[in-house]
């Protein structure tokens, strides 16, 4: 019993809550990343999900007819390939952070830095890393949406909707890829307090293990 209060306690530090909200971020960056790349059958895939999306856009091409429908579904289905990687990217980083953070909690609860000092400096790194790491990522990811945006099947597609009457089509960040991206920088900066709370644990723990030799 008193095993299992001492490993709860890590729970209630303050690296245990930063790692907590580095999971949440994670997963929130996991989702944002997956509406990014939209439904599989782009516009003539929303009628399938029902409910909301369908009334929403009125209906499974409603507007469109003939060559222009074909049209349509084959710009949907080449903007939806073009984003693909791009989304894939995303929710495995996403899901590599996700995972991360909670390892990390489990060492804690297991006190392996009580029995291993060490290995709050490699944590330490580790965080270090992934949070200079995170800004060529963010880079990487609004740099090659905003090349599918600047595509010629994007402004085709746009003009073909906007013909039609259809908004939403436009050729531009939606809120999903933009609080991915607002996620990913809140991320960075959990990452570089959590290193410095490893670097001031190590400190503690190396105190309190050195006290017992002082006596």
């Amino acid at each position: 019993g008193s095993l299992v209060r001492r490993r709860c306690l890590y729970l209630h530090t303050g690296r245990a809550c930063c790692q907590m909200m580095e999971v949440l971020l994670a997963a929130l960056i996991l989702v944002c990343s997956s509406v990014s790349s939209g439904p599989a059958g782009g516009y003539s895939g929303l009628p399938a999900l029902g409910g909301i999306y369908y009334y929403q856009y009125g209906g499974a091409y409603s507007g469109f007819s003939g060559a222009d429908g074909e049209r349509a579904q084959q710009l949907d289905q080449r903007f939806y390939l073009l984003k693909l990687p791009i989304a894939r990217a995303a929710m495995a980083v996403g899901g590599c952070l996700l995972v991360f953070p909670c390892v990390l909690i489990l060492v804690g609860v297991l006190q392996v830095p009580w029995h291993f000092p060490a290995w709050l400096l490699i944590e330490c790194t580790l965080y270090i890393v992934i949070a200079v790491g995170t800004m060529p990522a963010l880079y990487y990811f609004f740099h090659s949406l905003l090349s599918v945006y600047n595509s010629s099947v994007c402004k085709e597609r746009e003009q073909l909707y906007q013909s039609k009457g259809y908004q939403g089509f436009w050729c531009s960040l939606h809120g999903a890829e933009i609080a991915a991206g607002l996620l990913g920088c809140m991320a960075a900066m959990a990452y570089l307090l959590s290193a410095g709370l490893a670097v001031r644990d190590y400190r503690t723990v190396h105190e309190q293990k050195q006290k017992p030799l002082q006596l």
